[in-house]
């Protein structure tokens, strides 16, 4: 008889964003005269930049033809694309990374859920809190998180770093020593950024206790700031210690065409065996490439119009980011965020719980955001609203949350 990973089990009933989904479906089911204005889910408005565009229609012709067709191009990526990468993210800001370290996938969520399979389920695992959900969602499948606890909200085997206010909503060095570290930055949630100094204090720690970082920067495009690095790999010591994980949707709106890209340093090994050879063997018998012509699309955001175009979508989410920060702070909320990420977190009015504030926005205001406590127990209290939507409806939004009481 067969058996069922039963750690899938001890899972959220639902994965926070397909709750958020399920619970704005419900609410257009009784109410289908309402017009809600998303804000909650992170995912982008403005259509594909046309020097994409271009680069698609080419790669769709050559597809066509029989002396260009393309079948398998390889689990690591086609070779135009991870040169274009390893020069222009790295080695033009000084970083020793070369185009075989880099691995090309269908998306940074995919690579961040996988790359825990190279690991033994012994580890420990260290993540902030409030976090996005997908780092505890994979620990807990692969069975590394333990028994959950009620009370707290919390994972007895995962180690917490609140990330709050006092923090300045960075981590702090836990004092449980872990063997596996994820870091986003700048933050999903909380828009928080670390500057080269405060990581690469992280990445000291983690070359003194031997763990290995999981660095998620799908934000890195938004950063506004000096001496907030583009790349973990600009501090000392990381190539020995770090895995970074990269994504073209929100930088360059690719959620509808999934594109990433995971930089693996040849360094980094135990007992002799490198991880670069472990990430290699297991996309090699999982995975056969990402579609040649979503890899020619992100080659062409790399061009001299594919850049301009780029940065012209991201000042426009920035705009709207910024609008939200600069009402709801005249308003009178606690906000923070917003400078170098498209996400705005909002302190919940009243102590009022994060949910609570969720439905209350949903059935006052008709704007749909995020539950702060959707994201970890440190979370509770707060709110992420996003800079994604369009410049239209984040007015629309701002109007009618100006019109509630606070």
């Amino acid at each position: 008889m067969f058996t069922i990973n039963e750690n899938y089990l001890s899972l959220p009933h639902n994965y926070l964003f397909a709750e958020i989904r399920q619970k704005v479906e419900d609410y257009k089911k009784t109410y289908p005269q309402i017009e809600l204005i998303q804000l909650g889910i992170g995912d982008v408005t403005l259509p594909l930049v046309p020097a994409v565009v271009e680069a698609m229609k080419s790669a769709v012709e050559e597809m066509g033809r029989k002396e260009t067709f393309k079948g398998y191009g390889g689990s690591q990526g086609y070779g135009f694309l991870r040169n274009v990468i390893a020069e222009s993210d790295y080695r033009k800001r000084g970083c020793d990374i070369s185009a075989d370290e880099i691995f090309i996938s269908d998306g940074a969520k995919s690579d961040i859920s996988n790359l825990q399979e190279i690991f033994s389920v012994e580890n420990k695992v260290a993540v902030c809190n409030p976090v996005y959900p997908v780092y505890t969602d994979i620990n807990i499948m692969a069975g590394r998180a333990g028994q959950y606890d009620p009370r707290v909200n919390r994972w007895r085997n995962i180690i917490y770093m609140d990330c709050t206010k006092e923090t300045n909503f960075l981590p702090e060095i836990p004092k449980r020593v872990p063997d596996m570290i994820y870091l986003c930055f700048p933050n999903n949630p909380t828009g928080a950024v670390m500057k080269k100094e405060e990581l690469q204090e992280w990445v000291d720690y983690a070359n003194q206790v031997g763990a290995i970082i999981f660095f998620d920067s799908a934000y890195e495009g938004y950063i506004s700031e000096k001496n907030v690095p583009h790349t973990i790999y600009e501090c000392e010591g990381a190539k020995m210690c770090a895995i970074e994980v990269r994504s073209f949707s929100k930088k360059a709106g690719f959620t509808g065409l999934r594109l990433g890209a995971t930089v693996i340093p040849k360094e980094i090994r135990r007992k002799g065996v490198t991880l670069h050879s472990l990430w290699k063997r297991r996309q090699e018998t999982k995975y056969n490439g990402t579609s040649y012509i979503v890899q020619k699309a992100g080659e062409a955001t790399y061009t001299k119009e594919g850049r301009r175009q780029i940065a012209e979508q991201i000042k426009y989410y920035m705009r709207n980011a910024k609008k939200i920060s600069t009402t709801l702070s005249t308003l009178g909320y606690t906000v923070v965020g917003g400078e170098n990420s498209p996400y705005i977190w909002v302190k919940t009015p009243y102590h009022m719980k994060s949910w609570d504030f969720f439905t209350y926005l949903l059935e006052n205001a008709n704007v749909v955001g995020t539950s702060g406590s959707g994201f970890g127990a440190a979370g509770e209290g707060y709110f992420r609203l996003t800079g994604f939507g369009s410049e239209e409806d984040t007015k629309k939004a701002l109007e009618r949350i100006s019109a509630l009481p606070l």
